[in-house]
């Protein structure tokens, strides 16, 4: 028997839910939940910290076996919220201001607010590799972008039969970049890997499943009885023994060795002031095909 899902006390989060549930018999699961369902779950740069102050949590909690990562409503997530993004979000993110550097990544306490500092950037992805807990993303509808890469830094994928997944950053001048873009390639190869992040293609369930993408594709109205039964199968087995499992498969070293900054430096270190950019942000917003080429004709006319 299980207990009702319940909020976590203290835990006051602007855009997740975070809840968690306990066996009769001893155990207990974690969920974190995008909530945002009027952005389709897009996240700016608070909440991908928000993530981070979460698992942390659930990380120190003794009785907790399992962490599931969920969106609220029709979809797991569409990534960064463009709002955010065009505004500058990223801008600050990769190119801050020498205060803004200097600001910590989030801590563990509930009173403790996300900064900007500490969840697109280099937060989420190695709480979730670096959690000696397993970690399984429930997905549903859209799961693109930042959204995409959450779920597979995650142990375990299952995702509804409704599932559409992939990514977006080329196509909305998202300059997400280094070991977020590199570490699928552990989960899927490097072929299949770029094709994923430099085609922005969207994947089926089914396509997902077979690249290796996704563990199981279940129907949509049995994926949250599916998540418990493999959270039950999890909680079964010896917690020590999965963690060291899963420090065995995760070289944290090598994921950060594709250094995030560093590389936008190297290529585009004018990235936010190039036209491409604005074009990219502006089509998006009027719902159009942008022209990433019509200021090369113009030098060239």
């Amino acid at each position: 028997m299980w207990s009702a899902w319940e909020r976590v006390a203290g835990f006051d989060l602007e855009e997740l839910t975070y809840e968690k549930k306990y066996r009769d018999r001893g155990g207990g699961v974690a969920r974190i939940c995008s909530n945002r369902p009027h952005r389709m779950n897009a996240l700016t740069n608070k909440g991908w910290g928000e993530i981070v102050v979460a698992t942390m949590d659930a990380q120190t909690d003794k009785d907790i076996g399992v962490i599931v990562i969920s969106g609220v409503g029709d979809h797991f997530g569409v990534g960064g919220d463009m709002q955010w993004e065009a505004a500058g979000g990223l801008q600050a993110l990769f190119q801050p201001t020498p205060e803004a550097a200097l600001e910590k990544a989030p801590e563990t306490k509930p009173e403790t607010a996300p900064s900007m500092a500490g969840g697109f950037g280099g937060g989420f992805d190695s709480a979730i590799m670096e959690c000696a807990k397993p970690v399984i993303a429930a997905v549903k509808g859209y799961c693109i972008g930042g959204h995409n890469h959450l779920a597979y830094h995650c142990d375990f994928t299952i995702a509804a039969d409704n599932a559409i997944l992939g990514q977006n950053g080329a196509r909305i001048a998202s300059p997400i970049h280094g070991y977020l873009v590199s570490s699928l390639a552990h989960v899927v190869g490097i072929k299949k890997a770029k094709e994923v992040w430099m085609l922005c293609r969207r994947y089926t369930a089914q396509e997902a499943l077979q690249m290796g993408l996704v563990n199981a594709v279940v129907p949509l109205s049995k994926l949250e009885e599916t998540v418990d039964q493999w959270c039950e199968e999890l909680l079964n087995l010896v917690p020590s023994c999965l963690a060291l499992m899963k420090r065995s498969f995760v070289s944290i070293d090598k994921y950060m060795e594709a250094d995030m900054g560093k590389i936008l430096g190297e290529v585009a270190p004018d990235f936010f002031s190039r036209p491409e950019v604005a074009e990219a942000h502006q089509a998006f917003f009027e719902k159009r095909t942008p022209d990433f080429w019509k200021e090369s004709r113009k030098a060239s006319s």
